[in-house]
C-alpha cells in the first residue's frame, strides 16, 4: 500500500506539470500580447503622472501634484462633462434603436436570423475611417442629403448638417450600434418564450409583460450593450474630429492634444488615468449588476 502511494505521487506531480504546460501553451500568446502591447505601455504611460512638463515639452523628473489639481479646472471639467453627456445620449439612443432591432431578429426564422445578423455586423468589414468619411460626403453642403432635399423642394439652401454635436452623436451611434444589438440579441434569444406566454395567460398586457418579464430577464444584455457603446464613445476622438470639425472637444481629443500638440505628457497621462478609472468603475458596476440580475 505504501509502495503504491509513493509511486502515485510522482505520477500526479507529472500530470499537474503537464496540465500547467498545456495551459501555458494556450495562454502564452495571448498573455504575451497583453503584457507587451498593453501592460508595458500602460505602465510607462502612468509613470509620467507624478512629474511635470518641461518648458519646451517633454518631461522634467521633478515630483509634483499639479497634474491632479488641473483635472478639476473648469476648462477640463467641462470637456469631461461634455463627453459624458454625448456618450450617454449616444448610448441611450443606441439602446432605444437596438433593443427593438434585436427583439425582431430574435423572432425571425433561423435562416433569416443569420442573414439579419450578418447585415448588422457587415459595416465592421469596412475600415472605420472610410465609413466616417462616407458620412462627411453624405452630410456635406453639396452632399446627397442636401441635394435630395433641394431636389424635392423641401429646402432652398443646403443645411449645415456637419460639425455639430448632433452629427457627432449620429456618427457614434452608427459606429457602435452593432455592439448594442449583438448582446441584446444573445440575451433575448436565451429567453424562454413560455414565460411570456404564461404572463399573457395570466392577463398581463404586452407592455406589462415586457416590463415585468422580458426586460428584467434581458437586463444583463442591456447593461453589456450599454457598456460596449458608452466606453468607446466616451474616449473616441476620430468622430468628434472629423464629423464635429474639432468644434466639440471630447476627452479623447483632449488627451491626444496633450501628447501631440501641447507635448504635456504628464498631464496627458493623468487624463488617461482618469479615463481608465471611470471605465474601471463602469466595469465593476456592470459586473455587480450582472450578478444581481
Amino acid at each position: 500500500m505504501a509502495r503504491s502511494t509513493v509511486s502515485g505521487a510522482p505520477v500526479k506531480s507529472q500530470a499537474r506539470r503537464s496540465r500547467a504546460l498545456g495551459r501555458l501553451v494556450f495562454l502564452g500568446p495571448g498573455l504575451t500580447y497583453l503584457i507587451v502591447l498593453l501592460l508595458v505601455p500602460l505602465a510607462l504611460l502612468l509613470s509620467y503622472i507624478p512629474f511635470r512638463r518641461g518648458r519646451f515639452g517633454g518631461i522634467v523628473y521633478e515630483l509634483t501634484g499639479e497634474n491632479f489639481t488641473r483635472l478639476i479646472d473648469p476648462l477640463y471639467l467641462d470637456v469631461v462633462l461634455g463627453s459624458l453627456k454625448i456618450a450617454t445620449i449616444a448610448t441611450v439612443i443606441a439602446l432605444l434603436v437596438g433593443y427593438p432591432t434585436a427583439y425582431l431578429i430574435a423572432q425571425l426564422p433561423r435562416k433569416w436570423k443569420t442573414i439579419a445578423l450578418v447585415a448588422i455586423v457587415l459595416p465592421f468589414w469596412t475600415n472605420f475611417l472610410v465609413r466616417i468619411y462616407a458620412w462627411i460626403i453624405l452630410l456635406s453642403g453639396p452632399g446627397l442629403v442636401n441635394s435630395t432635399l433641394m431636389d424635392l423642394g423641401l429646402i432652398d439652401k443646403p443645411l449645415e448638417l456637419l460639425y455639430n454635436q448632433g452629427t457627432i452623436i449620429t456618427g457614434l451611434i452608427y459606429s457602435y450600434l452593432p455592439l448594442m444589438v449583438l448582446p441584446l440579441y444573445a440575451a433575448i434569444e436565451k429567453l424562454d418564450p413560455q414565460l411570456r406566454e404564461a404572463s399573457a395567460n395570466l392577463g398581463a398586457r404586452p407592455a406589462r409583460t415586457f416590463l415585468s418579464v422580458t426586460l428584467p430577464l434581458t437586463l444583463p444584455g442591456v447593461i453589456t450593450g450599454c457598456l460596449f457603446v458608452f466606453v468607446p464613445s466616451f474616449g473616441n476622438f476620430v468622430v468628434p474630429e472629423l464629423l464635429g470639425g474639432g468644434r466639440s472637444i471630447m476627452v479623447g481629443n483632449l488627451i491626444r492634444d496633450q501628447f501631440l500638440k501641447a507635448r504635456d505628457w504628464p498631464f496627458g497621462a493623468t487624463l488617461s488615468l482618469a479615463l481608465i478609472a471611470v471605465l474601471i468603475v463602469l466595469l465593476l458596476l456592470q459586473a455587480w449588476s450582472a450578478r444581481r440580475a
